[in-house]
């Protein structure tokens, strides 16, 4: 191999972790109207899918949700190590949909983060049907933004992607997640 001319065959491409981890902030409506069509329900079997794929990529997770007037951090952030079905069955919904007040919870909660490990990669996921009249500000601190639209019926105010594109998100119906 000496003195041979270097060729684009002899390179290799090796995608590696960032260096600093990765955090998956899920942000998850638990309002009344996600109820309707089990649309809560199909979120949280998402979010047990994505919380086994951090798990077994290393990759750190949170949850927040928010219903009512409020937004709670339920797990993490931390590595999900023991995350199972069980833990999230009790996370109910009903009321209205503070939408601002949960994208601040998790702003602040990514903000904290960018300052303990400035390296680590954070991403955020926003799982809603988009009803609602809150039109809260991006958060600075986070890398890659993905709106997961729960929206279903024949009227649809199409709120999530109007807020995806304001904020330059990655924007996903769930049905597409589905099949």
């Amino acid at each position: 191999m000496r003195g041979q001319t270097l060729r684009a065959e002899h390179l290799r491409f090796v995608r590696e972790a960032p260096r600093g981890g990765v955090l998956h902030c899920f942000v998850l409506d638990c309002s009344a109207s996600m109820l309707a069509g089990e649309r809560l329900a199909l979120a949280k079997g998402m979010l047990i899918a994505w919380f086994d794929h951090a798990s077994a990529a290393r990759a750190e997770a949170a949850l927040v949700c928010f219903g009512g007037s409020r937004a709670d951090v339920r797990f993490g952030p931390a590595v999900p190590r023991w995350w199972n079905e069980r833990w999230l069955r009790p996370v109910g919904g009903g009321g209205g949909t503070p939408l601002a007040v949960g994208v601040r919870r998790a702003a602040r909660l990514l903000e904290h983060r960018a300052r303990r490990k400035p390296a680590q990669q954070r991403w955020l996921w926003i799982l809603t049907d988009g009803r609602t009249s809150d039109e809260p500000a991006r958060p600075r601190d986070v890398d890659q933004i993905v709106l997961v639209d729960f929206e279903r019926g024949a009227i649809r105010l199409g709120r999530c992607a109007s807020l995806a594109d304001a904020w330059g998100a990655r924007y996903v119906a769930a049905e597409a997640l589905i099949g």
